[in-house]
């Protein structure tokens, strides 16, 4: 049989470090992706100005000769375009023609959308390009050229490739990320030390509950427990009480069968020990007779144990959504047409009155034992020649009716305990009322005790239509 056992759920403790880990390493990425980028963004602007520097001190250097523009660009100028450890700068200077009167050749002009920056005070445009199979970042400064000899506007073209850009944005990042992993594992040990200390009280909580007897149902203390878990150990509690109470019927039910069953079965050893002593046959026949009847009423008890035995099972099943739809008028039927032939041999008339179908929610083994009892009761205190009438009505009502002699107000309310007698009752183990009482809770419907039309006893059972 495979094992229906629930599969386990792990480690609260490994639970809570688990999605904190998914967490931080969420922020953990997202941090080094804004790092990076904000990093660059510095970058940009840091080497955009040195960019915008060096076109200015290039643009400082054009003087007009002749009718022809020159870019005289001092040693200074020259050295800042020098080799680097991270890249390389690049140069272009064109005249009001422009023509390359010096730098490098190709470098990538600016595209027609490219807009003036707003950022300084020149007429200057960054923007991105290639240069020799590399990425570069270009400024395009416009210098106006006011000269005797010549007018117009000059373009000096400066491009860095972007080695210390990402240099410097990988350091951020780099940095960004230590800092971010470092708080990422202290906030995981903190977390640990803290959820440690958190459950340590649901740890001696469940060692109290380990070490308790089988027998020992006492509320467990909630001196130490966290507010939080006050309320799962107040439903432990409430749990243990409900369990307690249903020990406490179990060997109330338990002492109370023994007893009801010692009885007639003493009388029963005792009826066929004095048979035994008889000389004659026809003694014999009678005490079998009687032992026979003596048993009849130990089979009647014991299936009525029974019956109140299975009404727990049948009653957790209407619980667990295991209820059926019934059609009332039809078990009714069929009861009535079970039971005819021992109210036949009582001398008692059964009537039915069920003319159309009343559907409810049931288990009908459970229905069928009330019905049982119902009638079993109703024949057992109408006299020969009486009357018995099982009703169904609309919305679920049944009504069982004698001309019995009925019970008193003052006992209407104890006849659904187990084991009580009525006054008048000669035989029978007072528990068929204790039957219906309790199957009639399991399927909650009310049921009322009067006096019928025909002066004994009415019983009126009124079921929900939906339990579920």
């Amino acid at each position: 049989m495979p094992d229906a056992s629930p599969p386990l759920a792990g480690s609260l403790r490994a639970g809570l470090l688990r999605w904190l880990a998914v967490l931080l390493t969420v922020l953990l990425v997202f941090s080094g992706w804004s790092a990076y980028w904000n990093g660059r963004a510095a970058a940009d602007s840091a080497y955009d100005r040195t960019l915008l520097a060096s076109a200015r001190a290039i643009a400082e250097g054009l003087v007009a000769n002749d009718g022809k523009l020159r870019a005289n660009v001092p040693y200074i100028a020259l050295d800042t375009f020098a080799y680097d450890s991270a890249g390389r700068i690049y140069y272009q200077v064109l005249d009001t023609q422009g023509r390359l009167i010096s730098g490098y050749e190709e470098l990538p002009a600016p595209g027609a959308e490219i807009r003036r920056t707003d950022d300084y005070p020149a007429l200057a445009r960054f923007y991105d390009g290639e240069f020799r199979g590399e990425g570069v970042r270009l400024v395009s400064l416009l210098q106006p050229v006011s000269e005797p000899e010549l007018n117009g506007i000059a373009e000096i073209r400066v491009a860095e490739t972007l080695g210390a850009r990402e240099r410097m944005a990988r350091s951020l990042l780099t940095d960004t990320l230590w800092r971010v992993g470092l708080l990422a594992i202290t906030a995981l040990l903190l977390v640990w030390l803290a959820v440690s200390a958190a459950l340590r009280p649901l740890g001696k909580l469940s060692e109290a509950v380990e070490l308790r007897q089988p027998d020992d149902l006492r509320p467990l203390p909630m001196v130490t427990v966290q507010r939080e878990l006050k309320p799962l150990v107040a439903a432990l509690n409430h749990f243990t009480e409900r369990l307690r109470g249903q020990f406490e019927r179990q060997a109330q039910f338990i002492a109370d069968a023994a007893h009801e069953l010692r009885t007639p079965l003493a009388a029963l050893k005792a009826r066929i020990e004095l048979g035994l002593r008889e000389q004659q046959p026809q003694r014999w026949q009678e005490t079998l007779e009687e032992a026979g009847a003596h048993t009849d009423r130990v089979i009647h008890l014991a299936n009525q144990l029974l019956s109140l035995a299975r009404i727990e099972s049948g009653a957790q099943a209407i619980a667990e959504g295991g209820a059926q739809q019934l059609d009332l008028s039809q078990l009714a039927r069929e009861l009535g047409l079970a039971m005819a032939a021992l109210a036949h041999k009582r001398g008692v008339a059964i009537a039915l009155e069920a003319d159309r179908p009343v559907w409810i929610q049931g288990e009908p083994t459970l229905l069928s034992e009330l019905l049982s009892n119902l009638l079993d009761n109703a024949l057992a205190h109408t006299p020969n020649g009486g009357n018995v009438v099982l009703r169904v009505r609309d919305e679920g009502v049944l009504e069982v009716e004698d001309d019995g002699p009925g019970i008193a107000p003052e006992e209407r309310d104890k006849v659904f305990a187990r084991f009580y007698r009525l006054q008048q009752q000669g035989q029978g183990a007072g528990l068929g009322l204790a039957i219906v009482g309790e199957i009639s809770r399991a399927h909650r419907a009310t049921i009322e005790l009067g006096q019928g039309a025909l002066g004994g006893l009415l019983v009126r059972l009124r079921f929900p239509s939906n339990i579920s």
